[in-house]
Order: structure tokens, then C-alpha cells, then sequence
């Protein structure tokens, strides 16, 4: 990583004082053994269960931070933010709490869930305005509102008020421990949070490394690491909502480049089989920027043996009805999900046949498209089959030619493809 100092570096006695501020709304949230990540890496896995927060997420602490440094003349006029979701619920708490007008910009693809949770937590207070697909679209219209109305605009990562109130859980980690950390992992989205980390650790543990992670559809903050300039990517897969962002903070790369010791990506697959085990086998709920960190480990599993290893759980507002997107993206990277057009000849007994010859013993059929529209010998279907192992995809595929069934594989042509998944 590039070692050059940056202009604004969080100090840790700001830190420490964004502490003492935030504790009036802010939990000190528990760090937790977990048994079961612990065995599969033969290490010492250790969870920031940020996502017991009162909002779910850590982005209270830096919100309200903020928020809590303006003059009782910006907080007359009110406050603006941008959010695909956290840092929303956490200044919609934080306009609550002090009793000031807050709007809310989130983009239009935001959960419902995390939409409710904010009208909730904000009450009277808040009005929710929702703007473009991106959270870049939602904060261009968040700032220009700040400009026209005079309001403050609370930034939820690229504010040295913001990164002070999120390291304040780097505060927490080292009075949590009773031994060396030697790894941090951290989700990336804009890069509030690991730049507060960067700040807290090399003051209270200068050895402990700190890993940043993304989402692989949305390397925002590793591509501009690799570019040594702040760089703005224009597509970006969505899913991981509250990790997604186009550009990362100016202060936040800056801060990022020199001080976190690897930034990583992770599949987006790879993170939903991660949300799916930590519900089924932890009974731990997170949204996919919270399940980051763990899906990380993967990565770095001959690095952390024998190892201290934090992995901090950004937050748990995850939507149920994403459920079936969730499973479906951890199937297709597990290979036990695959479309096909399946040319079925016009004679009876055709659908008989292929689920009775072609389909192996444990293939399941999970997706059936077709429609007869002319008088041709053989008719398409979009068909979407569930194996049990990977192992079983070639020989399906064979008997599929075998009795000519076979019209395409789809899972490999990506313009297709996105009208499925």
C-alpha cells in the first residue's frame, strides 16, 4: 500500500471525544466468539455484532456525530443526507432524538424494508425523498438541495465528523481484547467506517492489520487503490446495496491507500451462502453488506491460522423478500443452478420423456418457461435446473444432446441471462 500521509487523518483523542458523545444513542456492541467460523479456520474469529445496534447498523455513531457538531443555526435550518439505507436510519434516529427537520434522499431500488425502518425511527421529522438507482444519483440531488434550501449535508462517509464517529468502534474492539489483534476485517462501501478503524488502531494497536473488503461487482475502492487516484466506476452490481457505491470518499481514499494493509473483493455468491449459513446456522440475521466480512475469511484462510481475527457485522436490515434473490445467487456460484433453452420436439410424451431419461436421480426442475407459438418440429422452454453436485452438470448436459434436447446453456451468456436472475 501507498505510505504517503494524507491531509486529514482521525486522531484518536477526536475519536475518543466522538465517544463521549454518541453514548447518549450509541450501544457499545458486543464482540463475540464464533465456534463455529473459529473451527473451520483453526483460528480466533471474533464478531463486532454491529448489527444489534438500536438502528442495525453502525452508521448511528457517525450520524450522529455529525450532526452533533453543527451551530443551533444549521440545526434550525435542518439537515440533508443521502443513504442507500443505514446511515439513513441513522439520521432519521439522530433528527428524532435532538428534535430537528431532516430530508432523506435514497435511491429508488432501496429495500421497502429499510425505507419503513426509516420512517419509523425519523417520525415527524424526516421526509424521505426517493431519487435514481445509484446512492451517487441520490446524493447529486441530496446536494443540490442542501445548496437551494440551505440546509447541512450530512455526508455518510466522507466527513472527518462522520469517519471520527464510526472509528469509535475501534475503541471498542481494543477495550473489548485481552490479546493482540492481528486482523480487522472491514466492509468498504464509501469508506467511513475503515478509515475510522485506520485511525483507532494505529494508535491503540499499530500491528493489527486491517483488511478492507467489497463487493466484486462494485470494486470502487480497490480500483482506485490500483489507479493511485480517486476513480469513479459507472457499473455496478446493486445487490450488495449498502457496500455498492460508484466513487468512494476523496478522504476516505486518501486515508485508505496508506493505512489499510490489503483491500480485497469477494463474490457476490460467495456472500449470500454466507447470509444464508449465519441464518441457519448461527440464528444471526444480516443484510449483504453485513456478511462482507465473513465471506472474506475464504481469502485469507492460510493468513489467519493460529490468529486474533475481528470481523466486524456492519449491520442486520436485510429485506425477507430478497430471500429468493439471495438463495438463487449463492446456488449459481455454488454451480447447482443452471438455465438452459430446452428444444422440446412437438409429440406427445416429449416432457415425459426428458424428465425420465434426461434428468438425473436428484436433478430438480426450478424454473419452466414455454410457449408453443408455431407449427415448427421443436418448441423452446427457458428451463432452470437445481442439481445436488456440481459433478452432475456434464453428464445432464450430455444426455440432453444425447436425446436432443439440448438448445443453449445460459448461464455463461450474461446479456441473457440478467432477465432470469
Amino acid at each position: 500500500m501507498n505510505t504517503e500521509v494524507t491531509t486529514y487523518f482521525p486522531q484518536l483523542e477526536d475519536i475518543q471525544k466522538a465517544s463521549s458523545i454518541i453514548k447518549e444513542v450509541s450501544m457499545v456492541t458486543p464482540l463475540m466468539n464464533s465456534i463455529r467460523y473459529s473451527r473451520k479456520y483453526d483460528t480466533n474469529i471474533l464478531l463486532k455484532r454491529e448489527d444489534l445496534q438500536r438502528v442495525r447498523s453502525y452508521k448511528i455513531r457517525g450520524a450522529f456525530n455529525k450532526i452533533s457538531s453543527l451551530t443551533k443555526a444549521q440545526l434550525a435550518k435542518g439537515v440533508v443526507c443521502a443513504s442507500a439505507g443505514n446511515h439513513a436510519q441513522g439520521v432519521a434516529f439522530a433528527c428524532h432524538h435532538l428534535g430537528i427537520q431532516g430530508t432523506i434522499y435514497m435511491p429508488s431500488v432501496t429495500p421497502k424494508q429499510k425505507i419503513e425502518q426509516t420512517e419509523m425511527f425519523g417520525g415527524k421529522h424526516v421526509r424521505i425523498v426517493l431519487e435514481g438507482d445509484t446512492f451517487d444519483d441520490a446524493s447529486r440531488a441530496a446536494k443540490e438541495a442542501c445548496v437551494t434550501e440551505g440546509k447541512t449535508f450530512v455526508h455518510p462517509f466522507d466527513d472527518p465528523k462522520t469517519i471520527e464517529g464510526q472509528g469509535t468502534i475501534g475503541l471498542e474492539i481494543f477495550k473489548q481484547v485481552d490479546h493482540p489483534i492481528d486482523y480487522i476485517f472491514v466492509a468498504v462501501g464509501g469508506g467511513g467506517l475503515a478509515s475510522g478503524l485506520c485511525g483507532a488502531m494505529k494508535a491503540l494497536s499499530p500491528k493489527t492489520k486491517i483488511i478492507g473488503v467489497e463487493p466484486e461487482g462494485a470494486p470502487s475502492m480497490l480500483t482506485s487503490i490500483q489507479q493511485n487516484k480517486n476513480t469513479e466506476i459507472f457499473n455496478i452490481d446493486k445487490f450488495i446495496d449498502g457496500a455498492a457505491v460508484q466513487k468512494v470518499g476523496d478522504i476516505n481514499f486518501e486515508i485508505c491507500k496508506s493505512y489499510l494493509s490489503d483491500m480485497i473483493t469477494v463474490p457476490e455468491g460467495l456472500v449470500c451462502q454466507t447470509i444464508l449459513d449465519l441464518y441457519n446456522r448461527d440464528a444471526i440475521v444480516v443484510e449483504p453488506a453485513g456478511a462482507l466480512t465473513l465471506a472474506a475469511l475464504e481469502s485469507y484462510k492460510d493468513k489467519i491460522a493460529d490468529k486474533n481475527v475481528v470481523c466486524i457485522i456492519g449491520g442486520s436490515n436485510n429485506d425477507i423478500t430478497r430471500t429468493a434473490e439471495i438463495k438463487e445467487r449463492a446456488l449459481l456460484y455454488a454451480d447447482l443452478k443452471h438455465y438452459f433453452i430446452v428444444r422440446f420436439p412437438q409429440r406427445a410424451g416429449a416432457l415425459k420423456q426428458f424428465v425420465g431419461e434426461v434428468l438425473g436421480p436428484n436433478d430438480d426442475i426450478t424454473h419452466f418457461e414455454y410457449s408453443k407459438k408455431s407449427s415448427r418440429e421443436n418448441a423452446p422452454a427457458v428451463v432452470g435446473i437445481e442439481l445436488k453436485d456440481k459433478k452432475d452438470l456434464n453428464p445432464l448436459i450430455t444426455r440432453m444432446k444425447k436425446f436432443n434436447f439440448f438448445g443453449d446453456y445460459l448461464n455463461d451468456k450474461p446479456d441473457l441471462f440478467q432477465f432470469l436472475v
